[in-house]
This record gives C-alpha cells, structure tokens and sequence, in this order.
C-alpha cells in the first residue's frame, strides 16, 4: 500500500439532494456523480441549488472523469453547469450506463453543450483511469441503468453505492448484482460511501414489481379519468401504468416535457414497452370518453410549473380536471416538499377529484433500501471504514448504528459533512481539513452566490413590499424644487396608515432640507441620507420594513 486517498463530498452530507463526491488519489480526481435539488420556500425566484464546485473549478485540470451512478436529478441535475464551468479546455469525459447517458445527452443538448464526451459502460468493465481503476456495479433502484462505482488504486478499493435497494423482483427481471459485491467484500474493501436515505425505515422495502398489481386494482374501482402522477424518470413505474392501463382497455396520456422525453428514451432502449395505437396526444384527451383514458403526468412533488399543479390550478392548456376524475400520487415527497404537495392535492379536492395516495394503497415502492438492506450491503462488502452519505444528519447517524450492530468498530465509521474530506493512508484514516462547499443558486440559467443580496432583497419584497420615491432637486444648492413622487407596490396594511402617502411627501421634503443644509450635492450620498431617513419613517408607522428605492434627479 502506499500514497492517500482522499473522498470529499460537495453534496449530499446533511440533506437531501445534490449528490456529489470527489474521489482524490495521487493528485488526480474522479468525480461521482453532479446531482442538484430543488430550492426551498424561502430561496424566493431560485430555480435550482447546485453543490459549490469550486475545488472543481481550481483543480480542473486534474480530474480524470465524471462518472454518474444513474439519472435522477439529485445525481445527474448539475452535469451541465459542471462542464461549463470546468471549461471546454479542461472538460472531463462522463462515464455512466446508457439510459444514463441518454439522458445525460439530452440535458447538456438543451444547454447547447455538444461537444462534450459522454460514454456508456456496461457493468463488470472495468476502465483505467489515471492512478485508479473504475468498474460498475449493477444495482436495482427506482430507474434502469443504476450503478454502483467501485475505484481501485493501491492502497485499495472503494465502493460509492448510489441510491440502491436489494429488490429481488425488479420489473425488468435483473436483481442486484450481489455475488460482485460479494467478491468485493472478499477481495477485501478499503471505504464504504452508503446510501443512507432510508436508514430510519425498518425491514426490507417492498419489490417495485408489487405496485403494479396495486394501481390495477385503484384504476379497476376509478369509473372516470385517471391520471397518474410518479417521478419522470422512474421508467419502470411508468411501464407497470401502462400495463395497467392496458388490461383495462384504457389509451394513455403522457403529459409533461420532462415524462415524455424520458418516456421516449426509456422506449428507444428497450426499457419501456407500449403496445402501438395505445397512446394519445393530450390535446386528444376531451376527444375520448372519461373511463377509456389514463394520464401520467408530471408534478408528484408540487412543482410550481409542473403539469399536475397547473392542472390543480385550473391553468393547464389542454387537461381540465373535473369532479369524478382520480388523481393518484404513485410517489411520496422528498423531505422539503410536503407542503408544495399538500396544497396541490387540496387544490385537487376542491375540483371535485378522488386523490389516492401511498397512504391510502400501496402504489409506491421507494427506491431506497430500508435497515434490514443497508445491513446486508455492510455484510456483503465488509468494509474497513464506512463513510454514510446521500441523508440528513439523522439517517446518517442511523446508517452508523447500523453498520455498529453488524460488528464495525465504531472508530472506523466516519459521520461527515459536506466539504470535509476523509482522509486515508497506510496509517488509517481521519478528517483533514474542511474545504469550500455549501450551495450556489440557479436563476433562469445563471449561477450565483447564495450570499448574492437579490435573495434577501426578494425576501424582503415578499413580505412587505417596496415604496419608490423620485425626488427632484436644484443642481446649484440642493433644494427641492417639484413635489416627490411615491410609487409603491404591495405594501401591506396602507390603506390602514391615514395620510401615510402625503406624510411620506413631507419626510421626503424634510430630509432633501437637512441634506441641503449640510451641503451634501452627491447624488449617491443625498439618495443614501433619503434612504436611511425614509425607511426609519416608515418603520414608526407601519412596524414594517418595505423596500424603499429612493431615486435624486438633478435638474
């Protein structure tokens, strides 16, 4: 054994979401995985959050490739803004299965990045990458084409799972390729990065092949429409609505970008089967009768612009939703999102639909192993030091427990975070020093600071709205010379302020007076003193904190 290696996770430690893990060994770096996640209800007009790749961005030259274990999201979301980072020069080729690559493919396409290396890998082929070797592993999850990512270098092999479960029944007929881990585990490996999503759940999931059965029975009691609501890349879900759609003589409905691009990729590489004449547009949903049609739809987890919500909102171009449809939510929210799901399926209610929830049938099977799983991956591999990844702080600690009860010394469990690498040489292993990590913000297609000031502005617009005020002054002393002009735009509560507007005037008038006496004839400065003196003002007032947006013209 010699050299050190070194895993830092950008992403993935502490939530839910944007996955991503640099694997560092004698200077040269594979990346696994460039996952996103969608923003909270407070990170006002963000459209997504990517990990902080700025250790990419300062050591693109040194990485050998990005390797994407499967192609949800939370895994594959950021590969775009990645390679546009990183920079044509310096862009790593991505490795991965190929419905990930497909998929992959279409995503940098949007963003007009074409020129970028993709490859797809089958697993058990392994490819030599710098000073490591890399080799997938099969595993079943909620999508095809899932891969767990074995690295070798000399001081030994590591094993970064991905999201994975141990189900025996897949819909596609190929389990887990559990003999490989086994030999892994034989063979003797160094680091376990384990999945942790489901580390608070006891026993074994249910197989994914079990909800199709489920959704038969639901679409067999529905007299009206049906639409179906799951994951757009969860292919596998949408083959067994499909062929529930067709023992009951329904025609199908993809609705939602997202649902048929992947649909159609899912199609062109054999993971999905619909039989011809079965599926129609959704322009032609009003043309057939109500219990001859089934919808899949976007917009399981609330998404603001997502087919399902615009359809709950009465706001979708071509599907209006009626009293007698049924809407069933063949998904369960990611943590974060209940309230977003909450609300649509409120909405629904209030139209008049039925909604079926995994809560009430079992039409949703997680993709994630639950504890009896994540032991028998501990058993199977038996590693020398286990790392929990891919959870919040609490399933992560859960993961740790677990892998203790199977008779890992607990020094050799390693909880981190996000930006912290682990660190390990023929000595062990330990924490190094953190690096930067945290989040960066998407807004339309650009990236920025999370600690950019338009987010709180936007809070802050919000909540308590903005006043605008244009004040004119003489160029020679100062001095108001027209009345202030006030604009202001959803300010809460005016209309209970008497007089607040001419008052506003007033205090306007005054401050420009006290700035003249002063000499002050800086338009930056005069419009700072109008600023600070008019949003004291207000607050007395109102014991609120709208925007104030003071604007001085000389004339």
């Amino acid at each position: 054994m010699s050299g050190r290696l070194r895993v830092l996770p950008l992403g993935g430690l502490g939530e839910i979401g944007k996955n991503m893990t640099v694997v560092e060994y004698e200077g040269r770096i594979i990346v696994v995985d460039t996952g996103l996640r969608f923003p909270t209800t407070d990170m006002l007009g963000i459209d997504l959050v990517l990990p902080d790749f700025s250790y990419l961005r300062e050591r693109a030259k040194d990485i050998e490739a990005i390797v994407i274990t499967h192609g949800h999201e939370d895994h594959l979301g950021a590969l775009p803004w990645v390679l546009r980072e990183l920079g044509d020069e310096h862009a790593p080729p991505v490795y991965a299965g190929r419905l990930t690559v497909a998929m992959a493919r279409s995503k940098l396409d949007e963003h007009k990045l074409r020129d970028a290396v993709l490859e797809d890998i089958e697993p058990g082929e392994e490819l030599a990458l710098g000073p490591f070797t890399m080799e997938l592993v099969h595993m079943t999850h909620s999508i095809p084409d899932s891969s767990a990512v074995a690295l070798t270098t000399e001081l030994g092999t590591i094993l970064l799972t991905g999201d994975y479960k141990f189900d025996q029944t897949p819909v596609d007929g190929v389990p887990a390729d559990v003999s490989r881990l086994a030999e892994l585990g034989r063979e003797g490996l160094l680091l376990l990065c384990g999945d942790s999503t489901n580390a608070d759940r006891q026993g074994f999931s249910p197989s994914e092949r079990e909800v199709g059965p489920h959704l038969e029975e639901v679409f067999a009691r529905a007299e009206g429409r049906i639409v179906v609501t799951s994951f757009a890349s969860n292919i596998h879900r949408v083959q067994q609505v499909v062929d529930a759609a067709a023992a009951l003589g329904r025609k199908v409905s993809l609705v939602g970008r997202s649902m048929r691009k992947n649909v159609n990729i899912g199609r062109s590489l054999g993971h999905i089967e619909i039989p011809d004449g079965m599926l129609i547009q959704p322009q032609e949903v009003e043309d057939w009768p109500d219990h001859k049609v089934v919808v899949i739809s976007t917009g399981s987890q609330g998404e603001p612009l997502s087919a399902l919500r615009r359809m709950a909102h009465s706001d979708h171009r071509m599907i209006k939703l009626h009293r007698g449809d049924t809407v069933v939510f063949s998904a369960t929210p990611i943590p974060g999102n209940e309230r977003a799901v909450n609300e649509t399926v409120d909405r629904l209610y209030h139209i008049g639909c039925d909604v079926i929830t995994s809560r009430d049938a079992p039409i949703h099977a997680s993709g994630h192993g639950y504890a009896e799983e994540l032991k028998l991956m501990l058993n199977l591999v038996k590693p020398r030091y286990v790392l929990p990844v891919h959870g919040d702080h609490k399933r992560m600690h859960l993961h740790a427990r677990l892998a203790e009860a199977v008779g890992i010394d607990p020094d050799d469990i390693f909880k981190g975070e996000n930006g912290l690498p682990l660190e390990i040489d023929e000595r062990g292993a330990r924490f190094g020093e953190p690096e930067q990590s945290g989040m960066i913000f998407v807004d339309g297609v650009d990236i920025g600071d999370p600690a950019d000031v338009a987010l709180r502005d936007r809070r802050m617009l919000s909540a308590d709205g903005i006043f605008i005020v244009v004040a004119t002054v003489s160029e020679q002393d100062g001095e108001s010379v027209a009345p202030p002009e006030v604009i202001f735009r959803g300010v809460p509560f005016l209309d209970q302020a008497d007089g607040l507007v001419d008052d506003i005037r007033a205090e306007v008038e005054r401050s420009l007076e006290r700035s003249a006496k002063d000499g002050l004839r800086d338009i930056d400065l005069l419009q700072q003193e109008l600023h600070d003196d008019l949003a004291a003002f207000v607050y007395d007032r109102l014991r609120r904190r709208p925007m104030v947006l003071p604007v001085v013209v000389e004339v």
